[in-house]
């Protein structure tokens, strides 16, 4: 296959076990148990109403504003996945409006995650597909191609395999890579719980920290004694 015109069926996906589990959780716990080193950047917005994006990825890479190999990418998705395209940021042509979003969602296919533009801005917030992408405009897309289906992407330095699980909520995107969700998850479940027993203690009126003074002393932070 030539190089920018290659279509490829996805050889293996996180199970839909992950998918559920990792629904409970916030992608700022997830983010942070990746030490903060998998995120696809702010300039990518939700989009949606409300709720969380939750799925396998299924990737498109494209040039800017042509939506060509995301109608292939609709047409080969599953039920359960996330459509994950790089267009390259631009936002001066809409790669998606109304009628992709209505037929994706019928199709089961759970969100979309897109570094470009969209239109039919309303028709997102009223479907609730959870879509994450970095700009609305009303321009529509071209469709002549070239791309790749179920390649390496990358969005905002963050890199996307088929098959990775992607989530996302108000705080933005992150995807975590097929062989490590495992661990991943046992480290976010253990951050979520040291969080939701911080806010208890916050609101008990209990929660005192002190570890910015050891910091600041260790840099030779002059401190005035009650400090």
């Amino acid at each position: 296959m030539s190089i920018g015109l290659r279509v490829r069926n996805r050889e293996r996906a996180v199970g839909q076990e992950w998918v559920e589990k990792f629904k409970e959780l916030p992608v700022a716990n997830v983010s942070d148990s990746m030490y903060r080193m998998y995120a696809a950047g702010a300039q990518l917005r939700p989009m949606h109403r409300e709720g969380k994006l939750a799925g396998r990825a299924l990737t498109v890479k494209a040039p800017p504003g042509d939506n060509l190999m995301l109608h292939k990418a609709m047409d080969m998705a599953e039920q359960g996945d996330v459509i994950v395209m790089d267009a390259g940021g631009d936002v001066t042509h809409a790669l998606m409006g109304e009628m992709m979003l209505d037929y994706a969602r019928r199709r089961g296919i759970v969100g979309f995650v897109l570094n470009g533009a969209i239109r039919d801005a309303d028709a997102f917030v009223e479907m609730n597909v959870p879509t994450f992408a970095v700009g609305v405009t009303h321009r529509g897309p071209y469709k002549n191609g070239p791309g790749e289906v179920n390649g390496p992407i990358a969005i905002g330095g963050m890199v996307i395999m088929p098959g990775d699980l992607v989530l996302g909520d108000s705080d933005g995107v992150v995807v975590v890579p097929i062989d490590d969700v495992a661990d991943v998850y046992e480290k976010t479940v253990a951050k979520y719980a040291a969080e939701n027993k911080q806010m208890d203690a916050i609101k008990a009126g209990t929660h005192k920290p002190t570890w910015f003074n050891e910091t600041l002393a260790k840099m030779g932070c002059e401190l005035p004694s009650k400090a």
